[in-house]
């Protein structure tokens, strides 16, 4: 015991996994560290305890599973490794992963942060209902080596659903009956509809997650492995750091006087947001860069509601230390060895603005990471005093959306806009007087509060030329405004940052940004059936009307460019007005 004292002694001195620079906080994180010591919250959290959050338990204490779920998934890795053998055995090349929000972010980061290891499959991520995004899959895959891996926690989301249906039609034609099921898998919770299409359609695999996990929660069970393992991540080694973070963050590891990191965190960003430091920006070194959309969810989702909220600022790129104000907190997320951004945080912290630095030493620390965050965040609510386990506000433009495909279904169009202006090939719907779509641009940002944020909301199909226009314009925004922004895909969006979008304290800019797509793909009606009332292009539609009314129902400013079929000359166009 000495010497494992003695070697604890002398890691912080060698390496520190967490440390952060408050300037004149440090008393105000400190008061919350102390309070939360004495009321012993971190004891009382793993004992399950809802009081923690709110008097009443419902949708708390059948949600957090997540606390032990590192350790649970060490008995199932065993199945989840067979499956992926067997696809590989039988030819399988590729994998597609069919879903939204907590199910799709985290099997992205697996992709894009470890990519396909050598013999194993090559996955990809859909979760928009964008129908060129839809073609471009179909039309890219091998259907006879494809895996379509079905993920919703509810098995009711219309997106994944969607998704299935046109993709078994498609498998179906290609490999007739006796095997298309077999090219589907499917991960749910117990008591889901997914169970009973599963047994219809004669799924290869079912995967029941434990149901007292929210989707954002959910990484390190069955609905982040299971992909994991089918593009070659060592899951043993990843829920080993996992389980490293967990033992940091238990109970009898106090903050104070203490190494627990993840309570520490969650203290320094709920206070913060409590005295105007609400906007968390992300810098991560690159190739870890997308575990910052999966980190955007979590906080997004967990915080805003109730009129309170943490906004979450990822892809931003840092600018002059001077043009930030007083509502920023800064995360780095970096890699052993990268210094590119020291010199930019160094002028950040001399100005008194809060860093904190997360280290990692590999790629594998992200499973660490992941609880770490989990665990924070959950801190972070109970330092706000909501439920960051719902999500009250994410149903609303949903309700909107269903009320408008069924308009749809029955009348054969959706409720039309009338648009303020129109010019250039853009046309510009909201409440504002302006002549040209630049001037309605400049005088929508007048409208910005103190505390405000801009959110741009790109109804448009995802591509490198496009996250590049939309960084530019957002970057001229911030440069313009002094504002924190955001970038968020349609609708994709919708099941993380929407709902802080809707129950926040009301001071965000949301500029919203449609296009017309190039083509359109028919949703089955039924699985294996030619009938069809709705297509993509019609839902993707709707998802945005739908959140559009949600945020004008809600006092939101909004404003909407439909930019026709030129998207990045639209955006460019935008940015041009700001400079």
């Amino acid at each position: 015991m000495n010497s494992i004292e003695s070697k604890r002694d002398k890691l912080p001195a060698q390496w520190e996994p967490m440390s952060a620079s408050l300037g004149s906080y440090d008393a105000v994180v400190q008061a919350g560290l102390v309070k939360f010591n004495s009321d012993n919250v971190i004891s009382r959290i793993w004992a399950g305890d809802h009081t923690v959050w709110k008097p009443d338990p419902a949708e708390i204490t059948n949600r957090l599973g997540w606390l032990h779920i590192a350790e649970a998934m060490r008995g199932h890795l065993g199945r989840i490794e067979d499956l992926s053998a067997s696809v590989r055995r039988e030819g399988y090349t590729h994998a597609l992963l069919l879903g939204m929000g907590g199910s799709s972010l985290a099997p992205e980061v697996f992709s894009r942060t470890y990519g396909a290891k050598e013999g194993f499959l090559q996955l990809d991520v859909l979760d928009s209902t964008d129908p060129d995004t839809v073609l471009g899959h179909a039309g890219r895959l091998d259907l006879r080596k494809t895996l379509f891996i079905v993920s919703t926690k509810s098995g009711s989301t219309i997106e994944p659903l969607s998704f299935f249906k046109y993709f078994y039609n498609r498998v179906l034609d290609v490999v007739g009956p006796d095997e298309a099921g077999r090219h589907f898998i499917a991960i749910t919770d117990p008591e889901s509809n997914l169970l009973e299409i599963a047994e219809q359609y004669r799924f290869r695999h079912v995967f029941v997650n434990d149901p007292n996990i929210g989707g954002r929660y959910s990484v390190l069970s069955y609905f982040g492995l299971v992909p994991a393992a089918l593009i070659g991540v060592d899951l043993g080694a990843l829920l080993d750091r996992a389980q490293i973070a967990v033992g940091n963050a238990g109970g009898g590891n106090r903050p104070i006087q203490g190494s627990n990191n993840a309570v520490r965190l969650g203290v320094i960003l709920g206070e913060l947001a409590r005295v105007g430091r609400d906007k968390v920006t992300f810098v991560t070194s690159k190739e870890i860069a997308s575990f910052g959309d999966w980190v955007e969810q979590l906080i997004a989702e967990s915080t805003g509601k109730e009129g309170r909220g943490i906004l979450p600022v990822v892809g931003e790129p840092l600018g002059d230390a001077q043009s930030y104000g007083g509502d920023r907190v800064f995360v780095q997320l970096r890699m052993e060895g990268d210094k590119t951004d020291d010199a930019a945080l160094h002028a950040l912290k001399q100005l008194g603005h809060p860093v904190i630095i997360l280290r990692l030493h590999d790629r594998y620390d992200l499973g660490g990471q992941f609880f770490l965050w989990e665990m924070a965040v959950a801190v972070a609510g109970a330092c706000l005093g909501i439920n960051p386990f719902d999500q009250p506000d994410v149903e609303a433009a949903k309700v909107l959306a269903r009320k408008m495909t069924a308009a749809f279904q029955s009348a054969g169009r959706l409720p039309g806009l009338t648009p303020a202006l129109e010019d250039n090939g853009i046309r510009v719907y909201g409440d504002i007087q302006a002549r040209t779509p630049g001037e309605a641009l400049n005088r929508f940002l007048v409208r910005a509060q103190e505390g405000a944020y801009i959110a741009l909301q790109a109804y448009v199909r995802s591509s490198a030329e496009t996250d590049k226009a939309l960084l530019e314009l957002r970057t001229a925004l911030r440069d313009r405004s002094g504002k924190a922004t955001t970038v968020g895909y349609g609708p994709r969006f919708l099941h993380s940052t929407g709902q802080l979008h809707k129950g926040d304290a009301g001071k965000g800019l949301f500029v919203q940004l449609t296009a017309d797509a190039a083509g359109d793909a028919d949703i089955p009606d039924e699985a294996g059936s030619p009938r069809s009332s709705l297509t993509f292009g019609i839902l993707k539609e709707a998802q945005a009307l739908g959140d559009r009314q949600a945020l004008l129902d809600g006092c939101r400013q909004v404003i909407r460019f439909h930019l026709g079929t030129d998207v990045i000359g639209g955006l460019r166009k935008l940015r041009k007005v700001l400079a």
